[in-house]
């Protein structure tokens, strides 16, 4: 009796807005912070999650690859969007399950 496989867009999404939620907070509070106030480490501690939140994404996506799922092109897209501020939630509006059909 094995468990059921979580679906691999709902874990690809889940760790697409949190990466996309880290962007934001690099760009709108730990950028500011280091800037005006003076304050590195704020980069230094979220630039770090950013970062590894960004690998955990892209692992996602190429997993979404190797499934067959998507293709290159769709993998592409992806990864430019994590690089966009919003991209990553305009991305998760088209692969909700009511979007894919």
């Amino acid at each position: 009796m094995g468990t059921a496989q979580p679906d691999p867009f709902a874990r690809f999404r889940r760790v697409a807005l949190a990466e996309g939620l880290s962007l934001l907070v690099l760009l709108g509070v730990a950028m500011p912070l280091k800037y005006l106030a003076d304050l590195p480490i704020a980069v230094r501690i979220v630039g770090s999650i950013h970062g590894a939140l960004f690998l955990w994404y892209g692992v996602e996506v190429a997993d979404l690859c190797l499934r067959k799922v998507w293709g290159l092109r769709a993998a592409a897209v992806a990864m430019i969007m994590s690089s966009i501020p919003l991209g990553t939630f305009w991305l998760d509006r088209r692969l909700r399950p009511d979007a894919r059909g």
